[in-house]
């Protein structure tokens, strides 16, 4: 068969033009595949990041953990008091209306007493002073009835403050000792830092992230387990302030009532008394 030049010199472009196409197609679709390939290695490396906090617990030694243990039940026991002490002062404060709107229209403080509700401090105060008056003889005789009456009602008066008190202690200590424990967390994760660094002979940046970081987490959480244990101290401590004027109010009208059967004046005497 015979092919002229002309021919064959269309044939020779129509190839040539194919294969640039191809060429072209080929550039085309690899930054695709190398963009799908970035992404699929930083979702891997989310994943798998070694400065998290699992990590952190992971790759700590006893003494790292040891700390992040107290700072827990340290933030733990906080809340637990923070929240008891706050329903115990609710019910404390409700108890006091209690008293305030049955106890002085009873007939005698015995049976204003027995109105109140079992392990309210207004009951225990009352039945303190009433005790007071029935045992003021023999060698307490000595002493003037209204002195006694008002010693009795003060031990039971201190008594109410002491229980409502309990836990404030522990808010304190965590108050002022969580941000040590944090700083020796710190100090520690320092430490293992500048021991990677002299294992490894060089200050790479992968020898001592995660050391460093460690260190930065064990202040952060003992800053977050001192502060609301201090906010809760003072909180708690303003709102017993309170609670006890109330508790010294109830105190001191029952000491006249009492001053005032014990002469004889009668329950009139009483009302007359606490005015």
């Amino acid at each position: 068969m015979k092919v002229d030049a002309k021919s064959a010199f269309m044939w020779a472009c129509a190839l040539t033009g194919a294969l640039g196409c191809g060429l072209a197609m080929a550039q085309a679709s690899a930054p695709a595949v190398s963009a799908s390939t970035a992404v699929a290695g930083a979702a891997a490396v989310a994943v798998d990041n070694p400065y998290g906090l699992s990590a952190l617990w992971a790759q700590s030694d006893l003494v790292a953990k040891g700390v992040l243990v107290i700072m827990a039940i340290m933030s733990m026991g906080s809340w637990y008091v923070i929240i008891t002490k706050l329903f115990e002062q609710a019910r404390m404060a409700k108890q006091s209306r209690e008293a305030a709107a049955s106890f002085w229209q009873a007939p005698s403080v015995k049976q204003g007493a027995e109105g109140l509700s079992e392990g309210s401090p207004f009951r225990f105060i009352a039945e303190a002073g009433q005790a007071a008056t029935k045992k003021h003889d023999g060698l307490l005789g000595r002493i003037e009835l209204h002195e006694w009456v008002s010693m009795s009602l003060q031990r039971a008066t201190e008594r109410v403050q002491s229980r409502l008190q309990d836990g404030l202690a522990f808010l304190a200590t965590v108050g002022s000792t969580a941000p040590f424990v944090g700083l020796f967390g710190t100090v520690w994760g320092i430490y293992h830092a500048l021991t990677a660094i002299g294992v490894a002979g060089q200050a790479s940046i992968d020898k001592v992230a995660g050391p460093v970081g460690e260190a930065l987490i064990m202040t952060a959480i003992g800053l977050a387990v001192a502060v609301p244990a201090v906010l809760g101290y003072n909180w708690l401590v303003r709102r017993n302030k309170g609670v006890m004027d109330e508790v010294r109010a109830f105190s001191g009208d029952l000491h006249a009532v009492l001053l005032a059967n014990g002469n004889g004046q009668g329950n009139g005497g009483g009302q007359a008394g606490r005015g």
